[in-house]
C-alpha cells in the first residue's frame, strides 16, 4: 500500500509498535548491564553506564525496527493514472555552487533528452540557479549554457541566472527563484548539481502530485551512481541494497508527514511559497543565522500548513553521486551536523505536527549519539579506578571467603544483542533479496550475500573513525564554531597516505592514548576495545586504502551491470562535449587555455 493509505489509527499503532519495541530493547540492555554491574556492588558509575547503554541501544533499536517494518511490507504506487495528460507546467531547478559546468549541464541535457524520448506533451522547463562565487567558473557556466540551449533547442525552456549574493545558500537560492519566477509554474522539481533523473520518473512524479491536490511535496529515494573507490562503492551498494528497505519502513511510519532530503523531490509551488519561507534564526552561527538543514524544516512547515508530504519509495530512476572518501564524507557531515543541531531552536515552534517534532529529535539524536558511546567507553575505562576494593569476607569472623558469581554471561549477552541490532537487519535484507530474486540485479544471491558481509566489515572498520569525526563536529558546534558551506569535491577522491595522515593524526593520537589507558587502568577491557581503538590508530591507512579505486566484483549494483538509459545519455553527451572542447582549445591561442573546460571527472577546484 502507499504510505498515505494507512488509516490514522493504523499509523498510530505502527508508530506505537516501533517505539515500544525500541524501548524494550533499550530497557533490556539497561537491566542486563545493571545485573552485570551488581556482581561487585552497584555504584554511581554503573548506573551512569547503564543509562548511556540505554540511550545508545534505543537509537540502534530504532533503526533496526525501521528495517523490520520495511522488510514486512512492499513498496507500491499510490492510486493514480500513470498515463493521464499533464496539465500543469513544471520547472526543474538545478542549484549550482562552484561546480564543473560541463558535467552539470550535460546532466540537464541528458534529462531533457530522456524527456523528449517519452514524446509527452507535458511542459517542462529547466532553470540553472547559480550561486557560484568564482568568476572564471561563472564565465564558463554562461559559455556551456549557451551550448546547452543551442544543442537542445532550449530557447524559452532553459534559463540561467547568477545571484550577486548567495544569501541563505541553497535554500535562499530556491526561495529567490520561487519569489521572482515561481508564479509561472505549478510544480518545481528540486535537484542537486549531481542529480540525474529518468524522463519517465519526472513525468510520473508530476502525474502523482497532480492527481492528489493535497500533496505539497513528493520525495523519491535517490540511488548513488558512478562510485569508483572502495568507500564510495560501499556507500553505493548500501544505498541500492539496504536503503530501499529502511526507506520503506520510514515511509510507512511517516505517512503524510514525510521527509524532504533537499533534492530529487517535486513540490507544489503554491504550497511551497505559502508555507516555506525561512527567516534567519536569531543570533550568530552555528545555532543562529540561516537554517542549514532547511529541507526537514520545509517538510515540517508544509505539514503544519495541512499539505501532504510523502516519500514514494516505489519510484525508481532517481540518482545522485556521493563522496569518494571518508574525509569528504566527514566534511559534508559536518554541515549536516550543524544543521541538525540548529533544529533544537526550531523543535518547539508553534503549530508543528508531533511527528515533525519527533523527526527533529531523531536528527539531533543521530549526531549526539556518538557522544553517548564515547562516554560509555570512557566511563568503562574509569570504572576500575573508582570501584571499591573487593570484600571477600563480608561476614565478620567467617573463615571462608566469598567469591561473587561471575556475570560475564550478561556482558556477552549484551554485546551479542548490540551487534545483533547492527548486523541482523542487513543480513535479513540479503536473505530476503535471495528469496525474492532481487539479488539477481546485484550479481546473484551468493555475490550479494558476500557483498553484504564485505560492506558490514568495511563499515565496522570505518565506524570508529566516523565516530570521532562526528564527535568533533558536535563539539565544534557546541563550542560556537561555524562550519560554513564548503564546496563539494565531486572529482577524484583518492587520498595519499600523507593527506590521510594530515586529516586524521588527531584520531591516531586519541586511539593510542585510549588503548594505553585501557591497558593500564582496565586491562580486562583491552580486548573488548581493540576493535574500536585499532581502527583509530590505523586511521590514515584506512582513509587512504578506502579511497583507492575498487577492482572487486563485490558490492556491485544494478546501475553497473546495466547502465540506466539517462546515465548512458549523460556519458555520450559529456564525452562529445569534452571532445569538442579539446578541439576548440587546440584551435585557440595559448592564452585562452586557463579558461578551458576541465577534463571529465576533474574536480573544479583543480581547474
Amino acid at each position: 500500500m502507499a504510505p498515505s493509505a494507512l488509516s490514522r489509527a493504523g499509523l498510530f499503532a505502527l508508530r506505537a509498535f516501533a517505539v515500544a519495541l525500541s524501548l524494550c530493547a533499550g530497557g533490556g540492555a539497561f537491566v542486563l548491564f545493571l545485573q552485570f554491574g551488581a556482581a561487585d556492588g552497584i555504584d554511581t558509575l554503573d548506573v551512569t553506564r547503564a543509562v548511556l547503554i540505554l540511550i545508545s541501544t534505543l537509537w540502534l533499536a530504532w533503526g533496526a525496527v525501521q528495517a523490520l517494518i520495511g522488510l514486512t511490507s512492499r513498496a507500491r504506487p499510490p492510486a493514480y493514472d500513470p498515463k493521464a495528460p499533464i496539465k500543469g507546467r513544471t520547472v526543474v531547478l538545478v542549484p549550482v555552487y562552484n561546480e564543473d559546468p560541463m558535467v552539470t549541464f550535460a546532466r540537464i541535457a541528458a534529462m531533457d533528452a530522456s524527456l523528449a524520448a517519452m514524446k509527452d506533451p507535458a511542459e517542462v522547463h529547466f532553470a540553472v540557479l547559480s550561486d557560484t562565487r568564482n568568476d572564471m567558473i561563472a564565465a564558463r557556466e554562461k559559455q556551456v549554457f549557451a551550448q546547452l540551449v543551442a544543442e537542445r533547442n532550449g530557447v524559452g525552456r532553459f534559463f540561467y541566472r547568477r545571484r550577486e549574493q548567495n544569501t541563505g545558500k541553497k535554500a535562499g537560492n530556491i526561495e529567490d527563484f520561487i519569489t521572482r519566477s515561481g508564479g509561472a509554474y505549478e510544480y518545481a522539481l528540486i535537484l542537486d548539481a549531481d542529480s540525474l533523473m529518468e524522463g519517465e520518473t519526472i513525468l510520473q512524479m508530476i502525474r502523482r502530485i497532480e492527481a492528489e491536490p493535497r500533496l505539497g511535496l513528493l520525495q523519491t529515494l535517490p540511488k548513488v551512481i558512478r562510485a569508483r573507490s572502495r568507500f564510495g562503492r560501499a556507500m553505493q551498494f548500501s544505498a541500492s541494497f539496504f536503503s530501499p528497505v529502511f526507506a520503506r519502513g520510514l515511509a510507512m511510519m511517516q505517512g503524510c508527514t514525510g521527509p524532504f532530503w533537499g533534492h530529487n523531490a517535486i513540490v507544489r509551488v503554491r504550497a511551497f511559497a505559502e508555507s516555506c519561507g525561512l527567516p534567519p534564526l536569531r543570533g550568530k552561527p552555528p545555532f543562529g543565522g540561516h537554517v542549514m538543514s532547511h529541507d526537514y524544516v520545509e517538510a515540517a512547515m508544509l505539514a503544519r500548513a495541512g499539505w501532504i508530504v510523502r516519500l514514494d519509495d516505489d519510484l525508481g530512476g532517481s540518482y545522485e553521486e556521493g563522496p569518494e572518501n571518508l574525509v569528504d564524507h566527514a566534511k559534508r557531515d559536518r554541515r549536516w551536523c550543524q544543521g541538525n543541531l540548529q533544529h533544537s531552536r526550531i523543535i518547539g515552534a508553534p503549530g508543528l505536527k508531533p511527528w515533525s517534532r519527533f523527526v527533529f529529535a531523531q536528527g539531533i539524536m543521530a549526531y549526539i549519539s556518538p557522544l553517548f558511546w564515547l562516554g560509555f567507553i570512557l566511563a568503562s575505562i574509569a570504572a576500575p579506578l573508582m570501584a571499591p576494593p573487593p570484600d571477600y569476607f563480608p561476614i565478620p569472623d567467617w573463615p571462608i571467603p566469598y567469591f561473587p558469581p561471575s556475570e560475564a554471561s550478561k556482558a556477552i549477552g549484551l554485546a551479542i544483542g548490540i551487534f545483533g541490532l547492527l548486523l541482523l537487519p542487513k543480513i535479513l535484507i540479503a536473505a530476503r533479496a535471495a528469496i525474492t530474486g532481487e539479488a539477481k540485479a546485484f550479481g546473484g544471491p551468493v555475490i550479494a550475500f558476500v557483498s553484504t558481509l564485505a560492506e558490514l566489515l568495511l563499515s565496522s572498520i570505518t565506524a570508529p573513525v566516523l565516530l570521532l569525526y562526528s564527535t568533533r563536529s558536535v563539539m565544534q558546534v557546541l563550542l560556537g564554531r561555524d562550519g560554513g558551506w564548503p564546496t563539494n569535491n565531486r572529482g577524484d577522491g583518492t587520498l595519499s597516505l600523507k593527506d590521510a595522515f594530515a586529516a586524521s593524526h588527531w584520531i591516531v593520537t586519541i586511539g593510542l592514548v585510549g588503548l594505553m589507558a585501557t591497558w593500564t587502568f582496565a586491562p580486562g577491557l583491552f580486548l573488548w576495545l581493540v576493535p574500536v581503538g585499532l581502527p583509530m590508530v590505523l586511521a590514515p591507512v584506512i582513509l587512504a586504502w578506502s579511497s583507492r579505486p575498487s577492482r572487486s566484483r563485490l558490492m556491485g549494483v544494478p546501475s553497473e551491470y546495466a547502465k540506466p538509459a539517462v546515465v548512458v545519455l549523460h556519458d555520450v553527451i559529456l564525452d562529445r562535449w569534452a571532445l569538442d572542447a579539446e578541439r576548440s582549445e587546440a584551435q585557440e591561442p595559448r592564452q585562452s587555455a586557463k579558461v578551458a573546460a576541465p577534463a571529465k571527472g576533474m574536480a573544479v577546484q583543480n581547474v
